[in-house]
């Protein structure tokens, strides 16, 4: 008779995580947009009352906006170095924040960290200013000395992955964003929303540091306004196609370019005009 021969104390384990959860699911602008400005607010708020704490609200803003920005993990970006900042030739305007080297990137199936070079991408230049203000006029103030990380705290120590998450729940709950959602999903943000910008699958898995595409694609998520986008797109006179629903058989408008309002790369159709 059949018998089974596996069970869950001898069957193989998942090496990653099922990254198709919904509290990692990705932000909508408006989300990422209010995320921001409940982070900065909480600066106004406690320095308003005055109370301590302005400076690791001021810290916390700036350390959820590279969350975004450049996509990291959790213990990627809590374990950034100030030499870990790269200028890249190709964007001088970016200074020092051209580029962000990752040292202790997720490993797999006991091997080492694996290192990457985030680029700092046109529609994400705003994080150069928020970084730069961080590191010139912030960060001094915590009298670390000498110490080589980025993220420092009162105590003079590196920022936790704990104390990273506890600053994205302060941030999401002042906004009235989602109970069940997670730091991690502003990764699956950033990944979402370079696709919508058009940029090539392989350059978004390099940036994501994802060994397989097929992670890269489960990272994304994109919006209804982005396919329809495209689908406009796609139907231009230059495509020579026409949209087979429309009764006098004329080609649609292409879709306009939009702007990007504060921090966020807003494309949903008539943002700019709004």
């Amino acid at each position: 008779m059949p018998v089974q021969i596996l069970h869950e104390w001898n069957a193989v384990t998942h090496v990653s995580e099922y990254e198709g959860d919904p509290r990692r699911r990705p932000l909508t602008y408006d989300e990422i947009q209010d995320l921001f400005d409940a982070a900065d607010g909480r600066v106004e708020e406690i320095r308003k009352r005055g109370r301590k704490g302005v400076l690791t609200a001021m810290r916390d803003s700036a350390l959820i906006k590279t969350y975004y920005a450049y996509g990291m993990r959790r213990r990627e970006n809590v374990g950034l170095d100030l030499a870990d900042l790269r200028r890249n030739p190709k964007a001088p305007q970016c200074k020092r924040h051209g580029a962000v080297f990752v040292r202790w990137g997720k490993s797999s199936k006991g091997s080492p960290p694996k290192r990457r070079t985030i680029f700092t991408v046109p529609e994400m230049d705003w994080i150069v200013e928020d970084l730069d203000h961080y590191l010139t006029e912030v960060r001094p103030r915590f009298n670390v000395g000498k110490h080589p990380a980025i993220w420092v705290t009162e105590r003079c120590g590196r920022l936790s992955r704990r104390s990273a998450n506890e600053a994205f729940e302060a941030a999401k709950q002042a906004a009235s964003l989602p109970e069940e959602l997670e730091l991690h999903c502003l990764r699956h943000s950033c990944v979402t929303h370079l696709t919508e910008f058009d940029y090539p699958e392989r350059f978004i898995q390099d940036q994501a540091g994802h060994g397989y595409a097929s992670t890269t694609a489960l990272y994304t998520g994109i919006s209804d306004e982005y396919r329809n986008r495209l689908l406009h797109t796609s139907d231009t006179p230059e495509s020579g196609r026409t949209r087979s629903d429309q009764e006098d058989g004329l080609p649609l408008e292409p879709a306009q370019a939009h702007g990007r309002p504060g921090h966020v790369p807003d494309q949903r159709p008539g943002a700019a005009a709004g």
